[in-house]
């Protein structure tokens, strides 16, 4: 792993409100003086299906990330998402859960990552894609991803690093079964290992306001809520982070072990935390 001094390092709060707890977290985290001038800034929430928070992004969230970056930089914002269900697209995810209002309200473009120009690319050491397409937006924009807080039923947790699985095109990745991106079940912890060698975010917004308990579609939802922002740069460190959230060691987690100290450091982990007020100390865990 290359030295970077974003590595094992992450910044929480506690949740009040999105306005009240995410600008100051997206402060102290240095997100704007990160962002290349000029490049467009993807944001990637996870709208796997028309479903309702906490198992899909709350555009609200998105809404002040959006508020923020645009208070902070003129650089082009779009939102770009490639939804799992097979008999309806990702627009139909835009509309029912907001985002196309979002779009129209601060004059930003929506995308279907599904539907975009791919570039195909070949890396070495990955044994699961080999080869692995990619839009090409994915590859040439600052990518911030905003997943939720969620167990999954077939990689234990769905995170950041999952989160990447809406840039797989269906094209090359549907394969059969009752899921656009149906590959990714066949070696699953591989097969987002290597995704993300491909391309993994560039920052992360983990939305832990509550939680999903026991899988990624259905099932209760954390009790007590966990009430938490988690934002950083580490993707692995914020899936490290999240797991535990969840009740899930992160050495039992296939997909993080994979990439622990190649795209980033799962422990150990410097959590700064940030409260409502402005305050904020450092720890480790």
């Amino acid at each position: 792993m290359k030295k970077n001094k974003h590595n094992g390092i992450i910044y929480t709060t506690s949740f009040l409100s999105w306005k009240k707890s995410l600008p100051a977290l997206l402060d102290k985290a240095g997100l704007a003086e990160h962002i290349p001038q000029g490049k467009t800034i993807l944001i990637k929430p996870n709208l796997v299906e028309v479903l309702r928070p906490p198992i899909t992004t709350p555009v609200a969230l998105v809404r002040e990330i959006v508020e923020y970056l645009q208070m902070y930089t003129d650089n082009p914002i779009v939102i770009g998402e490639g939804c799992g269900a097979l008999d309806y697209d990702t627009h139909r995810c835009f509309t029912e859960l907001g985002y196309t209002a979002l779009a129209v309200e601060k004059k930003i473009d929506l995308i279907d990552l599904n539907q975009e120009p791919c570039q195909q690319k070949s890396l070495p050491q990955c044994k699961r894609w080999s080869n692995f397409y990619l839009p090409e937006i994915a590859t040439n924009s600052f990518l911030l991803s905003v997943p939720v807080l969620k167990v999954h039923t077939l990689a234990q947790v769905t995170l950041t690093m999952k989160n990447m699985m809406g840039l797989a095109p269906p094209a090359h990745y549907h394969q059969g079964g009752g899921w656009k991106k149906a590959a990714f079940h066949k070696q699953i912890h591989e097969s987002v290992a290597d995704l993300n060698r491909y391309r993994c975010p560039d920052f992360t917004v983990l939305d832990a306001t509550v939680g999903m308990a026991e899988a990624h579609l259905w099932g209760p939802t954390c009790d007590p809520p966990v009430n938490r922002l988690i934002a950083g740069f580490d993707p692995v460190a914020i899936d490290s982070y999240g797991a535990g959230l969840l009740g899930k060691d992160w050495q039992t987690v296939g997909h993080i072990v994979n990439v622990d100290g190649e795209l980033g450091q799962a422990e150990p982990i410097t959590e700064i935390t940030v409260d409502p007020a402005g305050e904020q100390f450092n720890r480790m865990k």
